[in-house]
């Protein structure tokens, strides 16, 4: 059965409905899956649990699904660039759990390995503590932190094959290998779409055992923030 579907809304045909959770790569507008999120966005899902380093700016990446109030609660490491974004929230019109960039990380890749909890560092002694088993270790205090799954991974790679293998282009991997592992559904969208064979296996970021379905999207490639100086 191919993996292979003709557009974003095909792949997600299905998958979707309110309350759901969804892992979404990307940090800032780097390696994020920009044409799924439009997807989502016009499926009018809602309610929707969102795990993602940030949330986009204000009018593109998952900022859109801000604006269109899908968005219940977001889980982050990062609040940003998204004016709207911190309005939703200090408005108490949006639940956010901040979570330390290297500890959302891993929460997701615990997931995926299927390991349901771990132990770190990071946080004892903050806010982030709150509320959390701690444990000592050699003198050393370390809070558990818990494995994250969901309901759908959407990821953007820069090549994939037929098969759904990926390759990721340089810093666009960053969050997207460990959370194509941790949604009980993945759907990617590459740039390109190569023959079965055709990726060096070395190069492959990604096995196709974890991706369900596969688009090749058009990407508009946005920066976040650019900084110019005079010549």
């Amino acid at each position: 059965m191919s993996k292979r579907y003709s557009s974003a809304s095909d792949a997600l045909e299905g998958l979707l409905f309110d309350g759901m959770s969804i892992l979404s790569g990307g940090f800032g507008l780097c390696g994020i899956p920009e044409n799924l999120i439009l997807a989502i966005r016009e499926s009018g899902v809602k309610d929707l649990t969102v795990i993602s380093n940030n949330c986009g700016v204000d009018d593109f990446g998952l900022g859109i699904l801000l604006q269109s109030r899908q968005i219940r609660k977001m889980v982050s490491s990062y609040v940003g660039e998204n004016a709207e974004f911190e309005r939703q929230f200090l408005a108490g019109e949006l639940e956010l759990e901040f979570n330390p960039q290297g500890t959302l990380a891993e929460r997701i890749r615990a997931g995926g390995a299927g390991i349901p909890a771990f132990y770190t560092k990071t946080g004892v002694g903050t806010l982030i503590a709150d509320g959390k088993e701690q444990r000592d270790f050699e003198g050393e205090t370390y809070l558990l932190e818990t494995a994250i799954t969901t309901d759908l991974a959407i990821v953007k790679a820069h090549v994939g094959d037929e098969e759904g293998n990926l390759s990721y282009h340089k810093t666009a991997r960053n969050f997207n290998p460990m959370m194509a592992t941790a949604g009980r559904t993945t759907v990617a969208e590459v740039e390109l779409i190569v023959p079965i064979g055709q990726l060096d296996p070395d190069h492959i970021h990604t096995p196709s055992i974890y991706v369900n379905r596969l688009i090749q999207g058009q990407f508009e490639k946005r920066i976040e923030r650019r900084t110019v100086r005079n010549a």
